[in-house]
């Protein structure tokens, strides 16, 4: 491969990601139904005729950006292994983290409504992906033995997700609703019933993970 092809495909790959980052600003801001291709092409700073030659509609563009927003997604999950770490930890310390992303990432954000928008076929569902990762990491709780006798698995997962999801949502026009204060304080009134006594005091609301 000569350097001057390997440069070409160097510039082609920043173009695409401009797109998509360019896209999902225009999708927060205008909304998925009334954002125009020339809104974003104008917004990534390149010509029509470049965005089309990446993608070819608005919809495989609305389908690329839900596919980055997974890649986001699994990021944030995917980094949450850590040795000696309770799964109930790593439950609260991965919402911390969701909800830092969700704030700062658009692309990611984006993602997640898209997931919520009945007008089409959700290809990704972030939000299904999200409740199922919650499930899993609860029933390895479970396992272990990290939750209080009688709590079952899907009533924690339906409070986990319904507050998640709905801080996400509320979080496009309020910030504060994904601030680490706002989901500290929910894991401060949900730990209590969740995990037996004798584990309390070894659960951070506040989360383990630093930026």
């Amino acid at each position: 491969m000569t350097e001057q092809l390997m440069v070409k495909q160097e510039r082609a790959a920043r173009t695409r990601e401009t797109l998509i980052r360019s896209a999902a600003e225009v999708f927060d801001h205008d909304g998925f139904s009334a954002a125009s291709l020339t809104s974003i092409s104008s917004r990534a700073g390149v010509s029509n005729g470049a965005l089309h030659f990446h993608f070819a509609s608005k919809a495989v563009l609305v389908d690329v950006v839900e596919e980055a927003a997974l890649t986001r997604l699994l990021a944030v999950t995917n980094g949450a292994l850590s040795l000696g770490v309770s799964h109930v930890q790593i439950l609260v310390d991965v919402t911390h983290a969701l909800a830092g992303e969700l704030c700062g990432d658009v692309v990611l954000r984006v993602g997640f409504a898209l997931s919520g928008d009945t007008s089409r076929p959700s290809r990704m569902d972030l939000r299904g992906r999200w409740r199922c990762w919650v499930e899993e990491t609860l029933k390895q709780a479970e396992a272990e033995g990290e939750l209080r006798r009688g709590v079952t698995v899907q009533d924690v997962v339906t409070a986990v997700v319904a507050a998640t999801v709905g801080f996400e949502v509320l979080g496009v026009r309020d910030s504060t609703w994904l601030s680490a204060s706002t989901v500290a304080r929910f894991w401060r009134l949900l730990l209590p019933t969740l995990v037996p006594a004798v584990r309390l005091d070894g659960i951070e609301a506040g989360g383990t993970r630093r930026p």
